[in-house]
């Protein structure tokens, strides 16, 4: 196959939408998911929230494939693949695992996952990512010797160096300090203006204010109210969860 002219990457398929219908997940006897459902389209940053065991993870896992729901399904686009790889090539995932080889340097790490993806121009696309995560300077050196939140600035990159479709992030703020944290928020922000859908789950309240299309709240694995664009999140919160 010949590389994408969106993202520069080998994968043909494509989707503006996902849509969860249903999905549930069960661990034996435990509930983790019950009957959750909803949509986004490109541009939409959507936030899942919700206290400690709530399912945000496990909503994530199976948005990512990584995990088969119960039962329930999500569909990605009117006529998604049956392959879940192909649907993985227009994921960027970055989660509690950061993915990233501690004895490879940040420029390494970077043109190792850009390899993966089949990137075209994949020098010139390290350079840029490295210049996103403020690594340029320590470009050759290894991840091993890199704070928790350059260690996530790197991660982040590596889960976007392939321009996907569909961004997940469980705690992407943690670590990050006020400045990355700033820088992170326009990131996202850059990814809604140019058609991306950004699912992410997150503590950090305060810093989600202004930036949620719709803000999903969970709790005991299920979806107790979704919000359209919530000003104040932390409010919203307390208005729903403390119910």
């Amino acid at each position: 196959m010949t590389p994408d002219a969106t993202s520069g990457s080998t994968s043909t398929f494509d989707f503006d939408t996902v849509v969860v219908n249903g999905v549930s997940r069960a661990y034996g006897r435990r509930r983790a998911l019950h009957g959750v459902s909803f949509g986004a389209s490109r541009g939409d940053i959507i936030g899942v929230l919700g206290p400690n065991g709530a399912g945000k993870s496990t909503l994530l896992g199976i948005v990512s494939t990584l995990l088969r729901p119960t039962s329930g399904t999500v569909a990605y686009g009117t006529s998604g693949p049956a392959d879940p790889a192909a649907v993985r090539s227009r994921l960027g995932v970055l989660g509690h695992d950061l993915f990233l080889y501690p004895e490879l340097t940040a420029r390494e790490n970077l043109t190792f996952f850009a390899a993966l993806y089949g990137c075209a121009h994949v020098a010139a696309r390290v350079d840029d990512a490295l210049a996103r995560a403020g690594l340029a300077s320590r470009a050759d050196d290894a991840a091993v010797g890199f704070s928790r939140g350059m260690r996530q600035r790197l991660a982040l990159e590596r889960a976007l160096i392939h321009d996907p479709r569909l961004v997940l992030l469980d705690e992407p703020f943690t670590g990050l300090d006020e400045a990355s944290a700033s820088a992170l928020l326009a990131r996202l922000r850059a990814l809604r203006a140019d058609g991306r859908i950004v699912v992410l789950a997150t503590h950090d309240l305060d810093l989600a204010d202004g930036l949620l299309d719709k803000a999903l709240f969970l709790r005991d694995g299920r979806l107790l109210e979704e919000v359209a664009r919530p000003e104040r999140v932390r409010a919203a919160y307390k208005d729903v969860l403390g119910r």
